[in-house]
């Protein structure tokens, strides 16, 4: 089903500087279409927010003269409808991007926005499953599914997102000629970037068991997970098997796929793997992002220490 249409309450010249500036993100910033979906929702609130608080359809030259205060009482107006410190925080960062297009292109000039600050997200740490875990999850996930054929294939899913630190969308992405030959893939990731990563044998195993039993075609153009019915697999059956693991396995709630890929990364550095080549495996733009695993590691270098240190104890 295609998504719904996303309405912008503007006139016809700020309409079609947004359709511009969703064209460019598209065709010059190559982002996804989640991130394109997300924005433009973002700006959508927007111009819906400025439709009650300037009493009618805003135009270019309207956001030219907004002041401060006026992006202040958005930010509050969505607060109140229960909008959390992050979603905030990224909604600033889409509107702060449109008005550095609308800038950049002669179309707008108003610096007011730089002078919001956005709400500072609550730092968290990728919260991984440990090491026995994760391997018990790979096997136990084929358990949920009478068919042999849905068995395999979540355990050929879950084993690619733990043994080759993919994310669940990358994974769902592949079509059936990505399948390795190899001892390497290669993985578009966010902004169609794309990153090599390694293919363990029991990743290549476990495709090639879901391949086999899989009973509808795949077509080296089509999607290499398929649900029950032949199409693309959703997400959100994915999700659904997980929680379904998790009740199985007395796993709590942070066991998500994403947790699989946290977990690569994780066991990885514990492992002795280096902060650059984790980067690139998991195909993050900064560094930055990447040290948060050494954050999960030190914690659990302390909770050892102080459960295993005699002086600790006391």
């Amino acid at each position: 089903m295609p998504p719904a249409p996303i309405h912008f309450a503007a006139r016809p010249d700020l309409a079609a500087a947004i359709g511009q500036w969703r064209d460019w993100l598209a065709g010059e910033k190559r982002s996804s279409p989640h991130t394109l979906d997300g924005y433009a929702r973002d700006v959508s609130a927007f111009t819906t927010f400025l439709l009650g608080h300037l009493g009618g359809e805003a135009d270019l030259a309207a956001l030219g003269q907004l002041q401060p205060a006026d992006f202040r009482a958005f930010l509050a107006a969505r607060q109140a409808d229960g909008l959390g410190r992050s979603s905030v925080a990224r909604l600033m960062s889409s509107l702060r991007g449109f008005f550095k297009y609308l800038d950049r292109h002669d179309l707008v000039h108003n610096p007011a926005i730089n002078a919001v600050k956005s709400p500072r997200p609550p730092k968290s740490l990728p919260k991984p499953l440990a090491a026995e875990d994760a391997i018990e999850a790979l096997s136990t996930a084929g358990e949920l599914h009478d068919e042999p054929w849905l068995a395999a294939r979540d355990v050929a899913l879950f084993t690619l997102l733990y043994g080759c630190g993919l994310r669940l969308g990358e994974a769902l992405a592949l079509q059936k000629r990505d399948i390795p030959a190899g001892d390497a893939m290669t993985i578009t990731g966010k902004g169609r970037k794309q990153r090599l990563v390694p293919v363990l044998p029991i990743v290549r195993q476990a495709i090639g068991e879901y391949v086999t039993l899989c009973p509808h075609p795949l077509a080296a153009d089509g999607p290499l997970f398929v649900g029950a019915r032949g199409g693309l697999l959703n997400p959100g059956v994915v999700q659904r098997q997980m929680r379904r693991l998790r009740a199985l396995m007395g796993l709590p709630d942070t066991a998500t796929p994403h947790a699989l890929r946290h977990s690569f990364a994780t066991h990885l550095l514990a492992g002795g793997g280096d902060l650059r080549t984790i980067q690139e495996l998991l195909g993050h733009a900064s560094l930055s992002t990447t040290q948060r695993y050494t954050q999960v590691d030190e914690a659990r270098l302390t909770r050892a220490y102080r459960d295993a240190h005699p002086r600790a104890k006391g």
